[in-house]
């Protein structure tokens, strides 16, 4: 690959539509990017979403990560006829690892039958705050105990078929406010952290989770200026040193308000570069997509981030991607619809949601 080729590799984007537009082939094509997330405005039906996957997988050169936030619950992007399962809360009522498993297994089970390979998927933010407005049921609890043991099997259950990703380090379940529109603080300082937010983490890396998304969120006790996907000080000396996370390290959406908003899409994308995570997510706008990209290549063309920062990132998803998605999975057009929906994983949703009642 050439040195855009590389940078590209390190950019998930998404599209408007159910069949890939020419802003979306134009980055696989043109920068060779690395991911492509889908959301509810993708998919109609299954069939339907498993030859869009084939589409966007036939014009890339090296295997395109296709993710989602498949939570259960209230964050479910995928319509019936695939399960529907209830969320995080379900869980932590039922306290049980087994059917933590299996809901992670199912899931991913649906996922990889259409060709989606990367569940964003389980929340370790423990809801600690009462008027938190994003977190709430999507977490498991209150324990950060359960909820680490809770993340633990779903995300064991999720990589027997696709790569999940423990989000939002180090915790965002302790703000009251909403990162996508506007940036929360978390006032604790690092030792209550460790022993309250961090834990689900620290149980997710142990247990072999492949992937871990940033959090939006300003924690001024780790790092005064900046929020957690643009700090050094909490991906690089937290993350990868304390918590001795290899994995690849995903942003959240750059485009949402709580970094766009005070650092811009440019700015934003290479800081979060020079701050440790590998793999940027731009979800929405095609332009926004193509600014981030083309200030990255400035910010290496310049020195302002140096080659060696992205050849460990691209190498960190290329090895990913050598593990998990070579080669690429078959899909069964006429036999997608036998595993979405399928009747164990309905029974398997309906004792979920008994749990809740």
């Amino acid at each position: 690959m050439d040195r855009v080729q590389q940078i590209g590799q390190l950019f998930v984007c998404g599209f408007e539509g159910i069949r890939p537009d020419k802003s979306i082939l134009r980055l696989i094509r043109m920068y060779g990017i690395g991911g492509v997330i889908l959301f509810a405005r993708n998919i109609k039906t299954p069939r339907q979403t498993a030859e869009l996957v084939q589409e966007l997988q036939a014009a890339a050169k090296i295997p395109l990560f296709i993710g989602i936030d498949q939570e259960g619950g209230r964050v479910s992007r995928l319509p019936a006829p695939f399960t529907r399962f209830p969320g995080n809360a379900a869980l932590g009522q039922a306290a049980s690892r087994d059917l933590a498993y299996k809901f992670g297994r199912a899931t991913g089970m649906e996922l990889a039958s259409v060709g989606i390979n990367l569940d964003f998927a389980p929340v370790l933010d423990i809801n600690t705050h009462p008027d938190n407005p994003v977190i709430g049921a999507r977490a498991f609890g209150d324990d950060p105990v359960l909820a680490g043991d809770l993340g633990c099997a779903v995300i064991q259950g999720l990589q027997k078929e696709v790569i999940a990703c423990g989000k939002h380090f180090p915790g965002h379940g302790d703000t009251s406010l909403d990162s996508h529109l506007a940036l929360p603080e978390v006032h604790h300082d690092a030792d209550f952290l460790r022993k309250r937010e961090l834990l689900p983490f620290v149980q997710a890396v142990a247990c072999g989770v492949e992937t871990i998304m940033t959090a939006h969120v300003l924690y001024p006790a780790l790092d005064p200026d900046r929020p957690a996907t643009l700090s050094p000080r909490i991906v690089q000396s937290m993350l990868r040193r304390e918590l001795r996370f290899n994995g690849v390290v995903f942003s959240d959406d750059l485009e949402m308000k709580a970094v766009e908003d005070r650092f811009g899409i440019e700015d934003a994308s290479v800081l979060a570069l020079q701050a440790g995570v590998d793999a940027l997510l731009i979800c929405h706008d095609p332009d926004k997509e193509e600014r981030g990209l083309e200030a990255v290549i400035r910010a290496v063309d310049t020195g302002r981030i140096p080659v060696s920062r992205i050849e460990e990132a691209v190498g960190r998803i290329l090895d990913l991607k050598r593990r998990r998605l070579h080669p690429l999975p078959a899909i069964d057009l006429q036999g997608v619809e036998r595993i979405t929906g399928w009747p164990e994983h309905q029974k398997l949703a309906e004792r979920l949601l008994k749990s809740l009642a």
